[in-house]
């Protein structure tokens, strides 16, 4: 679907374990060090995970599950985010100091140079620990084996294999961040059924407009790293283009849904998708325009934004109709 690129050893994208920040002081404060701790997590990143979370969770159950299931759940999925997100960023420590908007991370020559590359590395592995045991002796052991392999995957094969090499990138990594889903069910059930299933396609398929919407307005970061998102390597028509198909093919998936999860959120997912794709073809009209008329142009963030929202709401109408018991055919 898209070109590989690849980069050579010496790009400023290239993958190094050099030093890439210079040493932290020999006095630093608890709270520095504490701050610095939770920022490498992404905290921000883990919130939209969570609320995919508890609503299959209550799509699972039908109903309310034991708030101690709940809790584990969150805390356990918040600890497996926290340290796929840690570990990345002691990976991309060196183009994270390229990039404008990643250059105050708390690794980053210029940050808050809190945390020693070390340091980051044994809190992600701790963290990871901390997941499976947590969700494994608490939950079940499908529901950690699950989120063990959520981190594997977004160090591996997103960070490792494929960041800095294809702009496929987003599209396959980003199937790490729809494993919450298969988490939260798991936990509840002890299995992975077809719904749990259909929500990892809907994030899978969610996961590029997102994104793409954020890469276009930091395209030149990107470049300056050697990263090639396909904003990077594609012009920006072709970008929406793409996120008019992949959005297409979400809402189709947030339909699938609608057997199992009932009238209310059938009709939410509908009008919600006919917002989402509304939105979706008026970037690229707006794209194709200034395309057209003086070649490439900053575009609006919009998407981005409202695509947070949107699944959220998404998630909103599954959690309602599984507590209402006439929300369902």
């Amino acid at each position: 679907m898209k070109a590989s690129a690849a980069f050579p050893a010496d790009a400023p994208g290239a993958l190094h374990h050099g030093p890439a920040t210079p040493a932290t002081g020999s006095r630093r404060s608890a709270a520095a060090v504490a701050r610095g701790l939770v920022a490498l997590t992404k905290p921000r990143i883990i919130e939209l995970l969570l609320v995919t979370t508890v609503p299959t969770m209550l799509l699972a159950q039908h109903g309310l599950p034991s708030v101690g299931l709940v809790l584990v759940t969150l805390v356990g999925g918040t600890l497996a985010a926290g340290s796929a997100n840690t570990i990345n960023c002691y990976l991309d420590r060196d183009i994270d100091a390229v990039m404008k908007r990643t250059a105050r991370r708390p690794l980053v020559a210029g940050g808050q140079q809190a945390i020693r590359p070390a340091e980051a590395l044994t809190w992600g592995i701790l963290l990871g620990a901390g997941a499976t045991a947590l969700l494994g002796l608490m939950a079940n052991w499908l529901a950690a084996s699950l989120a063990d392999a959520a981190i594997l995957f977004y160090v591996f094969v997103y960070t490792l294999l494929l960041k800095r090499r294809s702009p496929s990138n987003i599209v396959i990594g980003g199937a790490a961040g729809c494993f919450p889903v298969l988490v939260g069910w798991s936990a509840v059930k002890g299995t992975v059924a077809l719904p749990a299933i259909v929500l990892f396609a809907v994030i899978f398929l969610w996961t590029p407009p997102h994104f793409w919407a954020l890469a276009m307005k930091f395209r030149d970061d990107y470049a300056a790293a050697g990263v090639p998102m396909l904003p990077v390597v594609a012009t920006a028509a072709e970008v929406t283009r793409k996120i008019v198909w992949y959005s297409y093919a979400m809402v189709a998936a947030t339909l699938a849904l609608a057997p199992y999860a009932g009238w209310i959120y059938g009709a939410g997912a509908l009008g919600l998708g006919g917002w989402f794709l509304a939105e979706a073809h008026r970037l690229h009209a707006r794209a194709s325009r200034a395309e057209a008329e003086s070649g490439a142009r900053p575009l609006p963030m919009r998407l981005f934004h409202l695509s947070i929202t949107y699944l959220t709401l998404l998630f909103v109408a599954i959690a309602v109709t599984a507590v209402l018991p006439w929300g369902r055919w």
